[in-house]
Protein backbone atom coordinates (compact mmCIF):
# COMPACT_ATOMS: atom_id res chain seq x y z
CA UNK A 1 0.00 0.00 0.00
CA UNK A 2 1.07 3.57 -0.62
CA UNK A 3 2.94 5.46 2.31
CA UNK A 4 0.68 6.99 4.39
CA UNK A 5 2.15 10.95 4.92
CA UNK A 6 1.13 13.27 7.17
CA UNK A 7 1.25 16.43 5.19
CA UNK A 8 1.67 20.12 6.34
CA UNK A 9 -1.78 21.33 5.03
CA UNK A 10 -5.00 20.52 3.99
CA UNK A 11 -3.58 22.15 0.37
CA UNK A 12 -0.66 19.51 0.17
CA UNK A 13 -2.39 16.79 1.19
CA UNK A 14 -4.97 17.52 -1.76
CA UNK A 15 -2.11 17.50 -4.16
CA UNK A 16 -1.13 13.83 -2.82
CA UNK A 17 -4.11 12.78 -3.16
CA UNK A 18 -4.14 14.31 -6.95
CA UNK A 19 -0.67 12.81 -7.47
CA UNK A 20 -1.93 9.53 -6.50
CA UNK A 21 -5.23 9.48 -9.08
CA UNK A 22 -3.09 10.95 -11.71
CA UNK A 23 -0.15 8.16 -11.37
CA UNK A 24 -2.42 5.03 -10.96
CA UNK A 25 -4.68 6.44 -14.52
CA UNK A 26 -1.79 7.73 -15.94
CA UNK A 27 1.38 6.11 -15.44
CA UNK A 28 0.36 2.68 -14.07
CA UNK A 29 -1.03 1.35 -17.04
CA UNK A 30 2.16 2.17 -19.31
CA UNK A 31 5.31 2.21 -17.23
CA UNK A 32 6.06 -1.77 -18.34
CA UNK A 33 5.31 -1.45 -21.97
CA UNK A 34 7.87 1.96 -22.42
CA UNK A 35 10.15 0.66 -20.33
CA UNK A 36 10.58 -3.17 -21.69
CA UNK A 37 10.44 -1.07 -25.42
CA UNK A 38 13.19 1.81 -24.28
CA UNK A 39 10.63 4.20 -25.48
CA UNK A 40 10.56 7.94 -23.93
CA UNK A 41 7.32 9.01 -22.63
CA UNK A 42 7.01 12.63 -23.78
CA UNK A 43 3.17 12.66 -23.35
CA UNK A 44 3.44 11.65 -19.77
CA UNK A 45 5.84 14.29 -18.98
CA UNK A 46 3.17 17.16 -20.93
CA UNK A 47 0.01 15.26 -18.31
CA UNK A 48 2.23 16.24 -15.68
CA UNK A 49 2.90 19.51 -16.44
CA UNK A 50 -0.70 20.57 -17.53
CA UNK A 51 -1.40 19.30 -13.91
CA UNK A 52 1.12 21.55 -12.51
CA UNK A 53 3.37 18.77 -11.01
CA UNK A 54 6.98 19.76 -12.97
CA UNK A 55 7.02 23.21 -11.92
CA UNK A 56 6.10 22.55 -7.53
CA UNK A 57 8.98 24.32 -6.31
CA UNK A 58 8.87 27.12 -7.93
CA UNK A 59 7.08 30.71 -7.29
CA UNK A 60 3.31 31.24 -8.29
CA UNK A 61 4.22 34.64 -9.85
CA UNK A 62 6.65 33.02 -12.08
CA UNK A 63 4.42 30.01 -13.37
CA UNK A 64 5.35 27.89 -10.41
CA UNK A 65 3.26 25.91 -7.96
CA UNK A 66 4.97 27.57 -4.93
CA UNK A 67 5.20 24.49 -2.71
CA UNK A 68 7.76 24.01 -0.31
CA UNK A 69 10.91 21.15 -0.65
CA UNK A 70 9.01 19.32 2.14
CA UNK A 71 5.53 19.23 -0.33
CA UNK A 72 7.66 18.82 -3.67
CA UNK A 73 9.34 15.76 -2.74
CA UNK A 74 6.91 13.74 -1.57
CA UNK A 75 5.23 14.52 -4.78
CA UNK A 76 8.23 13.45 -6.40
CA UNK A 77 8.41 10.23 -4.48
CA UNK A 78 4.96 9.21 -5.16
CA UNK A 79 5.56 9.02 -9.01
CA UNK A 80 8.88 7.68 -8.27
CA UNK A 81 7.00 4.37 -6.45
CA UNK A 82 5.52 3.89 -9.62
CA UNK A 83 7.84 4.63 -12.40
CA UNK A 84 11.51 6.06 -11.71
CA UNK A 85 12.18 7.46 -14.92
CA UNK A 86 9.56 9.66 -14.66
CA UNK A 87 10.36 10.97 -11.28
CA UNK A 88 13.65 11.00 -12.36
CA UNK A 89 12.64 13.23 -15.02
CA UNK A 90 10.65 15.75 -13.15
CA UNK A 91 13.68 16.15 -11.12
CA UNK A 92 16.33 17.12 -13.89
CA UNK A 93 13.69 19.33 -14.71
CA UNK A 94 13.39 21.30 -11.45
CA UNK A 95 17.51 21.28 -11.50
CA UNK A 96 17.76 21.99 -15.20
CA UNK A 97 15.35 25.49 -14.11
CA UNK A 98 17.09 26.29 -10.76
CA UNK A 99 20.13 27.99 -12.62
CA UNK A 100 17.47 30.93 -14.03
CA UNK A 101 15.28 31.01 -10.93
CA UNK A 102 18.41 31.84 -8.38
CA UNK A 103 21.10 33.52 -11.06
CA UNK A 104 18.76 35.04 -13.89
CA UNK A 105 18.31 38.80 -13.54
CA UNK A 106 14.40 39.34 -13.48
CA UNK A 107 14.04 39.93 -16.82
CA UNK A 108 15.39 36.88 -17.70
CA UNK A 109 13.10 35.09 -15.37
CA UNK A 110 9.90 36.75 -16.33
CA UNK A 111 11.15 36.58 -20.06
CA UNK A 112 11.57 32.09 -19.71
CA UNK A 113 10.20 31.03 -16.39
CA UNK A 114 6.87 31.10 -17.26
CA UNK A 115 7.64 28.84 -20.54
CA UNK A 116 9.67 26.28 -18.66
CA UNK A 117 7.55 26.09 -15.53
CA UNK A 118 3.87 26.24 -17.39
CA UNK A 119 4.42 22.31 -18.61
CA UNK A 120 5.09 21.62 -22.10
CA UNK A 121 9.09 22.52 -21.92
CA UNK A 122 11.32 20.16 -20.70
CA UNK A 123 14.71 20.62 -19.48
CA UNK A 124 18.30 19.17 -19.57
CA UNK A 125 21.09 20.03 -17.40
CA UNK A 126 24.66 19.57 -19.11
CA UNK A 127 27.86 19.86 -16.61
CA UNK A 128 29.67 16.20 -16.88
CA UNK A 129 31.58 15.48 -19.32
CA UNK A 130 33.27 12.25 -21.13
CA UNK A 131 36.59 12.34 -19.23
CA UNK A 132 35.44 14.46 -16.21
CA UNK A 133 32.62 13.05 -14.07
CA UNK A 134 32.72 13.73 -10.55
CA UNK A 135 35.48 16.27 -11.03
CA UNK A 136 33.14 18.99 -13.14
CA UNK A 137 36.09 21.40 -12.69
CA UNK A 138 38.08 19.51 -15.31
CA UNK A 139 35.77 20.74 -17.97
CA UNK A 140 36.65 20.83 -21.32
CA UNK A 141 33.77 22.37 -23.29
CA UNK A 142 34.52 26.40 -24.32
CA UNK A 143 31.81 29.56 -24.54
CA UNK A 144 34.21 32.01 -26.56
CA UNK A 145 33.22 35.34 -26.45
CA UNK A 146 32.53 36.50 -30.47
CA UNK A 147 30.77 40.28 -29.84
CA UNK A 148 27.44 40.12 -28.39
CA UNK A 149 27.59 36.06 -28.31
CA UNK A 150 29.17 33.19 -27.18
CA UNK A 151 30.06 30.59 -29.51
CA UNK A 152 30.54 26.88 -27.36
CA UNK A 153 32.00 23.65 -28.34
CA UNK A 154 32.79 20.33 -26.34
CA UNK A 155 30.75 17.51 -25.47
CA UNK A 156 28.63 16.93 -22.58
CA UNK A 157 28.08 13.06 -21.76
CA UNK A 158 25.36 11.49 -19.52
CA UNK A 159 22.64 14.10 -20.34
CA UNK A 160 19.05 13.28 -18.71
CA UNK A 161 16.41 13.98 -21.80
CA UNK A 162 19.36 14.63 -24.16
CA UNK A 163 17.95 14.85 -27.47
CA UNK A 164 14.34 14.92 -26.39
CA UNK A 165 14.53 18.26 -24.05
CA UNK A 166 13.61 21.60 -25.21
CA UNK A 167 16.19 23.62 -23.14
CA UNK A 168 19.63 23.02 -22.26
CA UNK A 169 21.25 24.11 -19.07
CA UNK A 170 24.79 23.79 -20.30
CA UNK A 171 27.91 24.86 -18.29
CA UNK A 172 31.13 25.59 -20.72
CA UNK A 173 34.40 26.90 -19.57
CA UNK A 174 35.02 31.02 -20.95
CA UNK A 175 38.23 31.42 -18.42
CA UNK A 176 40.85 29.24 -16.76
CA UNK A 177 40.28 27.10 -13.41
CA UNK A 178 37.61 26.57 -11.26
CA UNK A 179 36.87 30.29 -11.87
CA UNK A 180 36.80 29.83 -15.43
CA UNK A 181 33.15 28.10 -16.14
CA UNK A 182 30.01 29.69 -17.17
CA UNK A 183 26.14 29.09 -16.94
CA UNK A 184 24.10 29.32 -20.25
CA UNK A 185 20.24 28.51 -21.10
CA UNK A 186 20.24 26.68 -24.93
CA UNK A 187 17.36 26.54 -26.51
CA UNK A 188 17.10 22.97 -28.30
CA UNK A 189 17.01 24.25 -31.83
CA UNK A 190 19.77 25.89 -31.64
CA UNK A 191 22.26 25.20 -34.28
CA UNK A 192 25.43 23.36 -33.56
CA UNK A 193 23.68 21.47 -30.86
CA UNK A 194 23.04 17.83 -31.40
CA UNK A 195 22.69 14.48 -29.62
CA UNK A 196 24.49 11.03 -30.23
CA UNK A 197 22.44 7.91 -30.01
CA UNK A 198 20.81 7.28 -26.57
CA UNK A 199 22.84 5.43 -24.38
CA UNK A 200 22.15 0.97 -23.62
CA UNK A 201 21.36 1.29 -20.00
CA UNK A 202 20.83 -1.17 -17.46
CA UNK A 203 17.77 0.38 -16.22
CA UNK A 204 15.64 3.56 -15.99
CA UNK A 205 15.26 2.25 -20.25
CA UNK A 206 12.39 5.25 -20.25
CA UNK A 207 14.59 7.71 -19.23
CA UNK A 208 17.10 9.09 -22.59
CA UNK A 209 20.14 9.56 -21.73
CA UNK A 210 22.81 10.88 -24.53
CA UNK A 211 25.97 12.45 -25.33
CA UNK A 212 25.16 16.16 -26.20
CA UNK A 213 27.36 17.32 -28.99
CA UNK A 214 28.02 21.31 -29.03
CA UNK A 215 29.52 22.55 -33.00
CA UNK A 216 30.15 26.09 -32.90
CA UNK A 217 26.84 26.87 -31.09
CA UNK A 218 25.90 29.99 -31.12
CA UNK A 219 24.11 31.96 -27.99
CA UNK A 220 23.42 35.33 -27.00
CA UNK A 221 24.94 37.07 -24.21
CA UNK A 222 21.56 37.62 -22.59
CA UNK A 223 21.39 33.65 -22.65
CA UNK A 224 24.13 33.59 -19.74
CA UNK A 225 22.82 32.87 -16.16
CA UNK A 226 25.07 34.97 -13.90
CA UNK A 227 28.18 36.55 -14.52
CA UNK A 228 30.75 34.96 -16.00
CA UNK A 229 33.12 32.81 -13.68
CA UNK A 230 30.13 31.81 -11.42
CA UNK A 231 29.38 28.78 -13.55
CA UNK A 232 30.57 25.89 -11.30
CA UNK A 233 28.88 27.70 -8.56
CA UNK A 234 25.57 27.84 -9.60
CA UNK A 235 25.92 24.11 -10.58
CA UNK A 236 27.35 22.70 -7.41
CA UNK A 237 24.05 24.80 -5.73
CA UNK A 238 22.21 23.38 -7.97
CA UNK A 239 22.93 19.68 -6.94
CA UNK A 240 22.12 20.00 -3.48
CA UNK A 241 18.85 20.55 -4.51
CA UNK A 242 19.03 18.13 -7.35
CA UNK A 243 20.63 15.39 -4.47
CA UNK A 244 17.49 16.15 -2.51
CA UNK A 245 15.05 14.87 -5.61
CA UNK A 246 17.52 11.54 -6.67
CA UNK A 247 16.63 11.16 -2.79
CA UNK A 248 13.58 11.25 -2.67
CA UNK A 249 13.34 9.10 -6.11
CA UNK A 250 15.24 6.60 -4.83
CA UNK A 251 12.85 6.47 -1.79
CA UNK A 252 9.56 6.18 -3.95
CA UNK A 253 11.55 3.25 -5.31
CA UNK A 254 12.29 1.59 -2.65
CA UNK A 255 8.42 2.07 -1.27
CA UNK A 256 7.29 0.51 -4.72
CA UNK A 257 9.16 -2.66 -4.36
CA UNK A 258 8.26 -3.14 -0.72
CA UNK A 259 4.54 -2.53 -1.92
CA UNK A 260 5.00 -5.45 -4.07
CA UNK A 261 7.11 -7.79 -2.01
CA UNK A 262 4.43 -7.47 1.16
CA UNK A 263 1.47 -8.32 -1.76
CA UNK A 264 3.31 -11.13 -2.65
CA UNK A 265 4.15 -12.15 0.52
CA UNK A 266 0.45 -12.33 1.68
CA UNK A 267 -0.67 -13.78 -1.38
CA UNK A 268 2.44 -16.88 -1.79
CA UNK A 269 1.50 -19.55 0.72
CA UNK A 270 4.05 -22.38 2.10
CA UNK A 271 3.25 -25.22 4.85
CA UNK A 272 -0.63 -23.93 4.97
CA UNK A 273 -0.05 -20.27 5.16
CA UNK A 274 1.24 -17.11 3.67
CA UNK A 275 4.90 -16.62 3.78
CA UNK A 276 4.70 -13.47 5.50
CA UNK A 277 3.76 -15.55 8.59
CA UNK A 278 7.22 -16.80 8.13
CA UNK A 279 9.46 -14.92 10.64
CA UNK A 280 12.31 -15.89 8.11
CA UNK A 281 10.36 -13.76 5.40
CA UNK A 282 9.02 -11.14 8.15
CA UNK A 283 12.04 -9.88 9.34
CA UNK A 284 13.14 -9.45 6.04
CA UNK A 285 9.87 -7.15 4.75
CA UNK A 286 10.27 -5.60 8.28
CA UNK A 287 13.86 -4.19 7.84
CA UNK A 288 12.75 -3.24 4.16
CA UNK A 289 10.26 -1.37 5.70
CA UNK A 290 12.56 0.25 8.83
CA UNK A 291 14.98 1.08 5.55
CA UNK A 292 12.16 2.90 3.57
CA UNK A 293 10.98 4.77 6.95
CA UNK A 294 14.63 6.37 7.85
CA UNK A 295 15.48 7.20 4.22
CA UNK A 296 12.15 9.30 4.15
CA UNK A 297 12.21 10.67 7.32
CA UNK A 298 16.49 11.82 6.35
CA UNK A 299 14.96 13.24 3.31
CA UNK A 300 12.46 15.76 4.45
CA UNK A 301 14.13 16.80 6.86
CA UNK A 302 17.13 18.06 5.02
CA UNK A 303 14.17 19.88 2.95
CA UNK A 304 12.71 21.30 5.87
CA UNK A 305 15.97 22.78 6.46
CA UNK A 306 16.53 23.91 3.06
CA UNK A 307 12.50 25.45 3.03
CA UNK A 308 13.80 27.21 6.34
CA UNK A 309 16.90 28.80 5.09
CA UNK A 310 19.63 27.32 6.68
CA UNK A 311 22.71 25.91 5.31
CA UNK A 312 21.88 22.21 3.81
CA UNK A 313 24.44 21.30 2.02
CA UNK A 314 25.48 17.83 4.07
CA UNK A 315 22.05 17.11 4.80
CA UNK A 316 21.41 16.38 1.29
CA UNK A 317 24.40 14.46 0.55
CA UNK A 318 23.05 12.67 3.85
CA UNK A 319 19.84 11.96 2.17
CA UNK A 320 21.03 10.82 -1.32
CA UNK A 321 23.87 8.48 0.01
CA UNK A 322 21.01 7.19 2.94
CA UNK A 323 18.07 6.71 0.09
CA UNK A 324 20.32 5.40 -2.57
CA UNK A 325 22.03 2.89 -0.53
CA UNK A 326 18.98 2.06 1.58
CA UNK A 327 17.00 1.37 -2.24
CA UNK A 328 19.67 -0.39 -3.63
CA UNK A 329 19.02 -2.88 -0.44
CA UNK A 330 15.81 -2.85 -0.65
CA UNK A 331 15.21 -3.86 -3.98
CA UNK A 332 18.07 -6.37 -4.32
CA UNK A 333 15.93 -7.57 -0.84
CA UNK A 334 12.44 -7.58 -2.82
CA UNK A 335 13.94 -9.89 -5.86
CA UNK A 336 14.76 -12.17 -2.92
CA UNK A 337 11.18 -12.03 -1.22
CA UNK A 338 9.77 -13.53 -4.67
CA UNK A 339 12.38 -15.78 -5.23
CA UNK A 340 12.27 -17.37 -8.74
CA UNK A 341 9.59 -14.91 -9.74
CA UNK A 342 11.78 -12.03 -9.20
CA UNK A 343 14.34 -13.05 -11.31
CA UNK A 344 11.41 -12.93 -14.20
CA UNK A 345 10.19 -9.97 -15.82
CA UNK A 346 6.94 -11.30 -15.20
CA UNK A 347 6.90 -8.94 -11.84
CA UNK A 348 8.28 -5.42 -11.48
CA UNK A 349 10.69 -5.65 -8.86
CA UNK A 350 13.38 -6.83 -11.32
CA UNK A 351 13.30 -3.50 -12.95
CA UNK A 352 13.15 -1.89 -9.58
CA UNK A 353 16.58 -3.58 -8.62
CA UNK A 354 18.35 -2.26 -11.70
CA UNK A 355 16.85 1.27 -11.59
CA UNK A 356 18.16 1.68 -7.92
CA UNK A 357 21.92 0.80 -8.77
CA UNK A 358 22.35 3.98 -10.38
CA UNK A 359 21.07 6.48 -8.29
CA UNK A 360 24.26 5.62 -5.94
CA UNK A 361 25.82 7.03 -8.96
CA UNK A 362 24.43 10.04 -10.09
CA UNK A 363 24.38 13.63 -8.81
CA UNK A 364 27.18 12.54 -7.88
CA UNK A 365 28.83 9.22 -6.86
CA UNK A 366 27.67 8.09 -2.89
CA UNK A 367 32.03 7.98 -2.48
CA UNK A 368 31.70 11.85 -3.55
CA UNK A 369 28.63 11.99 -1.25
CA UNK A 370 31.07 10.94 1.85
CA UNK A 371 33.80 13.03 0.87
CA UNK A 372 31.56 16.24 1.18
CA UNK A 373 30.16 14.83 4.68
CA UNK A 374 33.70 14.45 5.91
CA UNK A 375 34.54 18.05 4.35
CA UNK A 376 31.80 19.29 6.14
CA UNK A 377 32.29 17.86 9.35
CA UNK A 378 35.66 18.99 9.54
CA UNK A 379 34.71 22.20 8.97
CA UNK A 380 32.16 22.61 11.56
CA UNK A 381 34.09 21.01 13.90
CA UNK A 382 36.96 23.79 13.36
CA UNK A 383 34.19 25.86 13.70
CA UNK A 384 32.56 24.92 17.00
CA UNK A 385 34.79 23.46 18.89
CA UNK A 386 32.54 21.28 20.37
CA UNK A 387 30.07 23.83 21.11
CA UNK A 388 26.35 23.70 20.61
CA UNK A 389 24.96 26.44 18.64
CA UNK A 390 21.73 27.49 17.49
CA UNK A 391 21.30 28.21 14.09
CA UNK A 392 18.99 30.87 12.80
CA UNK A 393 17.63 31.97 9.53
CA UNK A 394 19.71 34.72 7.61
Amino acid sequence: MPATRVMPTEESADLIRLTRDLVNKELAPAVAQAEATETFPREVFRTLGRAGLLSLPYPEEYGGGGQSYEVYLQVLEEIAAVWSSVGVGVSVHALSCFGLFTRGTEEQKQRWLPEMLGGEQLGAYCLSEPHAGSDPAAMRATARRDGDSYVLNGAKAWTTHGGEADFYKVMARTGEGSRGISTFLVPAETPGLSADPPERKMGLTGSTTATMRLEGVRVPVERRLGEEGEGLRIALEGLDSGRLGIAAVATGLAQGALDHAVAYARERETFGRPIIDHQGLGFVLADMAAAVESARATVLAAARRKDQGLPFSKQASIAKMVATDNAMKVTTDAVQVLGGYGYTRDFPVERYMREAKVMQIFEGTNQIQRMVIARHLDREATVTKGEITVERKA
